[in-house]
């Protein structure tokens, strides 16, 4: 008697949880039917979608460049403290045709640069800033120094935050977009799978085909968010490489910056016994390379040793943490 009377319960439980999704299910749908009746023509209607993708993320990327750049602004660089510094910043922004950027130093014990904001070429606007960590004054000499800060720079020249943080914006946007579409379906069925399990006296069951429909639902709007992540990484990716590539042509020394990219590999590595706790190690892992903002350090280096012998004699890259030699190039000038 008492298993009957679950049952019973069970079966009411699920039939009010089915009438609460489906209600859920039907006022979404009710919404999305009524802004659908009236939308504009189809062509002014993409235009309007178009226009809060690109408009909600270069909202996005404003909003989060002036929040870093507030939060540096105690770290700002005047010419007398780092003339040096100062000195190679603006030759190398004069020989790029560049915006100077604003230099800020940071000491945040872990070995980086990076530049943020800016409007590349000379005469566009607000410069950005391009923001040294203190440690690479000791671990980097000036020739390497300087490689990465062309390296940053360049990155500046091709508004290449920007372009990221447009994509990456825009392709969440479609996917969000896509996703309150698809929201009616996902309750219906979410409320359809999870009365049947209570009806079925087994409420934790998630097995039935509403369940796997459901899943598969969410697994491939899921896969949406996951493919936009995987084309602003990758693009990401190559705009080190542009960078990298960009670098050695301003510096006119590869090297220089291999060498850096090296010590920096090295600082930053979790072997290394004095080095800090970082979040750039190297790893063997296919998707965490997949996901990754940069390449590895040893294709880095391979492409600028390639072009250090393409363009005359050559020296010793130094090896990487593990131990390997990684080639040969040019010595500098």
């Amino acid at each position: 008697m008492s298993r009957l009377a679950f049952r019973a319960a069970a079966a009411l439980v699920g039939v009010a949880l089915l009438a609460a999704y489906l209600t859920a299910a039907l006022f979404v749908a009710d919404a999305l039917r009524f802004l659908w009746a009236v939308r504009p023509d189809l062509p002014v209607l993409l235009a309007l979608v178009a226009a809060v993708a690109v408009g909600s993320a270069y909202l996005s990327y404003r909003i989060g460049t002036a929040q870093v750049l507030a939060s540096l602004e105690g770290d700002r660089v005047p010419r007398e403290r780092a003339p040096d510094l100062h000195r190679r910043v603006d030759a190398l922004a004069a020989r790029m045709d560049l915006n100077r950027p604003t230099l800020y130093v940071t000491d945040a014990r872990t070995p980086n640069a990076f530049a943020v904001g800016g409007s590349g070429r000379s005469g566009g606007g607000n410069a950005g800033g391009l923001v040294v960590d203190r440690s690479l004054f000791r671990l980097l000499t000036a020739r390497e120094l300087e490689a990465i800060v062309a390296h940053e720079l360049a990155h500046l020249e091709g508004n290449d935050g920007f372009a990221v943080a447009m994509a990456d914006g825009v392709g969440r946007t479609v996917v969000g977009i896509a996703t309150v579409l698809a929201l009616p379906a996902l309750l219906a069925l979410s409320g359809l799978a999870t009365a049947s399990a209570w009806i079925r006296g087994r409420p934790g069951d998630r097995s039935g085909p509403f369940a796997r429909l459901h899943r598969a639902l969410a697994e491939a709007l899921f896969a949406g968010f996951v493919l936009t992540t995987l084309l602003t990484r990758s693009r990401s990716r190559r705009q080190e490489f542009a960078a990298d590539d960009r670098a050695a042509e301003v510096t006119g020394d590869p090297i220089a910056l291999a060498r850096a990219l090296r010590r920096i590999e090295r600082a930053t590595d979790p072997t290394w016994p004095f080095a800090p706790r970082s979040t750039h190690g190297r790893t063997e892992d296919s998707a965490e390379r997949w996901l990754s903002t940069h390449p590895s350090t040893d294709e880095r280096v391979e492409r600028l040793r390639r072009r250090a012998e393409s363009q005359g004699p050559t020296r010793r890259i130094p090896a990487g943490p593990s131990g390997r030699t990684t080639g040969r190039g040019r010595s500098p000038r």
